[in-house]
């Protein structure tokens, strides 16, 4: 059986069946709702009841409190509905956002590399094209995972039909370890997608710069290809920040990309390579590369940020000290559960993400 949820201010109506949440069938169905955790910690998904039957699922407490409860609201990717619902969301679609539905998929295994010590390059083979916009992600169902985790594709959409991503070791991460110690060549997955906001404003005119660390590197890398592919004349300028040199995986293919385009600039930076005498580049943060380079002037450009939260937070201060403000940086934290539900709200400096 299944119900018409109607979503104001838009209009748009979407089927949700028994037992879906309203999340879930909205992506499913082409129609934009604000998410971003998935499971009820972060509170970016509330929409407000105008009509209707419906069952808050398991939203956390702290992410919809009881006074909320009783105003009618709820977060859409628990809530689920005993009735046709009208429901109200605050919608801000960017107009570069192309809305492609998730889609379920499945994968079979096709390559594991070691990039670094710590993160593995798994590629796959899909049983369909999925349309994707560069620098989305999809989640993976993965054993012994309580859940799906979610991956940012490194893969063109040009290659629709494969997937590219990019897995850190977490400490203590299920999904993760098995990946790096019992995933082989050959097995199938199941995976969904795509999702994410964290994609090239093409419409916003100023060249491109992108700061990438650790395996924070995979949506740059697919935003960078697509870039190219395209024959976008914009200056783009990579920063991608590692330890030690060991870790700075993929330099050989941008430092051939930018032998290729005249217009693409690449600039690896290290933290800890005070002992590496054969190391020429710069040594020091990403964020200290990207300062360094611009002579800390950063006003006219467009600015792409994912990586772990420390990252960001040092990327997004020396921008906006040199003259980039909110709507010109737009980024994509990497958070793993070691990183608490409380890391999942939005950057205190942004009104959105």
């Amino acid at each position: 059986m299944s119900y018409t949820v109607t979503v104001e201010p838009t209009g748009d109506q979407i089927e949700v069946e028994e037992g879906q949440t309203i999340l879930q069938a909205a992506l499913r169905q082409g129609v934009w709702l604000p998410f971003a955790c998935g499971h009820g910690t972060c509170a970016t998904c509330k929409v407000q009841v105008l009509d209707g039957d419906v069952d808050v699922g398991e939203a956390s407490p702290f992410a919809l409190m009881d006074v909320e409860r009783d105003e009618g609201k709820v977060l859409a990717c628990c809530a689920t509905v005993d009735s046709d619902v009208t429901i109200e969301a605050d919608i801000d679609v960017d107009p570069d956002f192309e809305g492609y539905p998730v889609e379920d998929c499945r994968a079979r295994v096709t390559d594991i590399v070691d990039l670094s010590p710590t993160i593995k390059g798994v590629h796959l083979k899909l049983d369909r094209p999925m349309t994707f916009q560069a620098g989305q992600y999809i989640n993976i169902d993965l054993p012994g995972a309580d859940g799906p985790r979610a991956f940012s594709l490194a893969n063109p959409p040009s290659r629709a039909d494969e997937v590219e991503l990019h897995i850190r070791l977490v400490d203590g991460g299920a999904a993760t370890t098995y990946v790096h110690q019992q995933l082989q060549v050959g097995d199938e997955l199941s995976l969904s997608g795509p999702y994410g906001q964290f994609f090239v404003r093409h419409s916003q005119p100023g060249d491109l710069i992108f700061i990438a660390g650790g395996s924070g590197l995979s949506s740059p890398q697919s935003m960078i290809l697509d870039l190219l592919e395209q024959n976008d004349e914009r200056n783009i300028t990579l920063f991608q920040g590692a330890r030690s040199l060991p870790e700075l995986y993929n330099r050989e293919l941008f430092e051939g990309l930018a032998r290729d385009h005249d217009n693409f600039t690449y600039v690896p930076a290290l933290s800890q390579a005070e002992d590496d005498a054969g190391w020429t580049g710069f040594r020091g943060y990403v964020h200290e590369a990207a300062i360094d380079h611009f002579d800390g002037r950063f006003a006219g450009n467009k600015a792409y940020l994912c990586g772990p939260p420390p990252m960001i937070d040092s990327a997004i201060t020396a921008l906006m000290q040199g003259r980039l403000f909110e709507r010109d940086i737009f980024m994509e934290k990497f958070l793993t559960a070691a990183d608490g539900a409380e890391d999942a709200q939005r950057s205190a400096l942004f009104k959105k993400i």
